[in-house]
């Protein structure tokens, strides 16, 4: 279960990275989401190996059982503190890199920067780079001379805009700047909570391991006494 929930983070971050990867232009930033993954599937093989060994109680099992979850331990540690690194680089990364995607729009015919500014627009409810007037300054609004942003900037609940710049009331006033830092951050949160919860989740499973094995190696032997020809 742990495995599996490791995993849909992984992915979660992956799917997330890609509406948002032309304003990240470090592609190691997916390297926590890469490992994550990686745990996730060991932890599956290991989780295997940790219930056969319990099984048949083997000393040799359970002692390899609790050395790999040590190693998947340190891993994970390793996990969240990439996380924070990757984590505190997002704003100059974003900041970075924003620019160029808004001044590469092209509203006539999308490519996939454009289809991301609409999609960021529309989905964190925002407009330009700090504020819509940030439109005026790129290559698409002096081409187009519509004295207008794109329509990703309207409020959703309006059916009627236009995007003209003479009714700002209809457009969405926060920068998306901001907004795709703080979202950006968010994903790399819920790696680095993933890490850390099932690293607690590892201390206890080499903890009860550690347990077994201990009480395993008091356990007396058993031995067949013979006394006079019958069993004692």
């Amino acid at each position: 279960a742990a495995a599996g929930i490791l995993c849909y983070v992984g992915a979660y971050v992956f799917i997330t990275y890609d509406d948002y990867d032309h304003f990240f232009e470090d592609v190691y930033t997916l390297i926590p989401a890469v490992i994550i993954i990686a745990v996730g599937t060991l932890l599956f093989i290991i989780g295997l190996i940790g219930c056969c060994a319990t099984i048949r109680e083997s000393r040799c099992g359970l002692a390899t059982f609790v050395i790999i979850l040590l190693l998947v331990f340190i891993t994970e540690v390793v996990v969240v503190v990439l996380g924070y690194i990757y984590r505190a680089k997002v704003e100059v990364e974003v900041d970075h890199s924003i620019q160029k995607v808004y001044n590469g729009y092209n509203g006539t015919n999308p490519d996939a920067a454009s289809r991301a500014i609409d999609y960021v627009q529309r989905q964190l409810r925002c407009c330009g780079i700090h504020d819509y007037t940030d439109w005026e300054n790129t290559v698409w609004f002096k081409q187009t001379k519509n004295n207008s942003v794109p329509l990703s900037c309207c409020k959703a609940s309006l059916s009627n805009c236009t995007g003209t710049l003479t009714r700002p009331m209809d457009l969405y006033s926060e920068g998306c700047e901001v907004l795709v830092v703080k979202k950006l951050q968010e994903i790399m949160m819920y790696v680095i909570w993933a890490a850390l919860a099932f690293a607690a989740i590892q201390l206890l499973g080499m903890l009860c391991a550690c347990i077994v094995l201990c009480r395993r190696s008091r356990d007396p032997a058993y031995e067949l006494l013979i006394t006079g020809g019958t069993y004692a």
